[in-house]
């Protein structure tokens, strides 16, 4: 999705500032696009162990003590808010996909595959998150070997 919205990025200023030509739809094409980049990158980037962390204790934790923080984030917050937005966002899609919804801007596109992406990133990552809760349990109980190593980012 990246490489696509780099390419219709680069195609799009040349047809518009070389040609004097273009349409809204491309710039669309883009904000779909940039919507499943963000929505479906979060459960990827949930497994690699990238998302990004308040690191003033965590960093300094031993590994058992930064799976018990995982394991108690992932069960009381990140599980009860993507079951809720998923909740909440499948009928803003439901009613763009019935009504046919189509973006204001001339030359608009349909919005429900964007819309889509709400509920079917919040969807992958619930079941991310239940993957990382059984892995955190069992690397706690010793049963399988996990890297638990977190990197902070570099400021």
């Amino acid at each position: 999705m990246v490489l696509l919205a780099c390419l219709i990025s680069a195609t799009n200023a040349l047809i518009r500032y070389g040609f004097s030509g273009g349409s809204n739809a491309w710039l669309e094409i883009q904000w779909h696009l940039f919507a499943g980049m963000v929505m479906l990158g979060s459960a990827w980037t949930l497994a690699r162990n990238g998302h990004v962390r308040v690191d003033v204790f965590y960093g300094r934790w031993q590994a058992r003590t930064q799976a018990w923080v995982d394991l108690l984030g992932f069960i009381v917050f990140l599980m009860p808010v993507c079951l809720w937005l998923l909740i909440h966002t499948w009928p803003l899609f439901a009613t763009a996909w019935s009504s046919g919804e189509i973006s204001a801007n001339a030359g608009g596109l349909p919005l429900w595959p964007a819309k889509l992406m709400l509920p079917l990133g919040f969807a992958c990552l619930l079941l991310q998150g239940v993957a990382e809760i059984i892995k955190r349990i069992a690397w706690l109980r010793g049963e399988i070997e996990m890297d638990l190593h977190y990197e902070k980012p570099l400021q």
